[in-house]
């Protein structure tokens, strides 16, 4: 009975981790082809996380993350952001800009834990609970290059603030964790210095929450 129930919470993860990847939803036969379950198999999963609240059914009968996902997600951003202020800390003060963990949700980031440098003469102030989409930013865009199976990091200029250059790096080798480290600043960064840094702090927060 142990392993069967152990392979059940597996599967319902494994489900779980699928719907939070895909904004559209997907039918039951879909999750049936990706995970290898039969359709029976997918359906009593679908009815045990719906009736929890993790799952919904939408007009065409497609399946999306219930909004029981966002309050752990809530429980565990506390605990999240306290992990990783002491290596956002040693970044910000490192490379003398903002450091930022940004974690996803659906197809918006979330700013989980945000520190300034204390040396700095001027250096962008970014809000912990600020939203953006994946796709406008280092930050979701380097969860993005995470959710496409990439590494390295990534540099942009002035897609979320005027004249503001942000640099980050995928949280790597954590299932259960889609999120990035970047830095933010109005000076200029060199993606060459700073990029690597910012990979190497996003490693060592990996192995932090790991």
């Amino acid at each position: 009975m142990a392993a069967e129930s152990s392979q059940t919470l597996e599967r319902g993860l494994r489900l779980l981790r699928l719907l939070s990847g895909e904004s559209r939803g997907r039918t039951p036969t879909e999750i049936a082809a990706e995970l290898e379950l039969s359709r029976p198999a997918v359906y009593r999963l679908l009815t045990t996380l719906q009736r929890e609240g993790f799952v919904r059914r939408d007009g065409d009968g497609r399946v999306h993350l219930g909004f029981g996902v966002l309050v752990l997600a809530r429980a565990v951003q506390p605990l999240l952001r306290e992990g990783a202020l002491p290596t956002l800390r040693r970044l910000a003060e490192e490379v003398g800009a903002t450091a930022h963990l940004t974690v996803a949700e659906g197809d918006e980031g979330l700013a989980v834990a945000v520190v300034e440098p204390s040396w700095t003469d001027m250096h962008v102030a970014y809000r912990e609970g600020s939203r953006h989409p994946l796709d406008r930013g280092a930050a979701g865009r380097a969860v993005l290059a995470l959710r496409a199976g990439r590494g390295g990091y990534v540099a942009t200029e002035g897609q979320l603030q005027e004249g503001a250059r942000g640099i980050a790096a995928p949280v790597p080798g954590l299932p259960w964790l889609e999120a990035s480290v970047g830095v933010i600043a109005f000076t200029p960064l060199d993606p060459d210095t700073v990029g690597p840094r910012v990979a190497a702090a996003a490693a060592d927060l990996a192995r932090a929450l790991g």
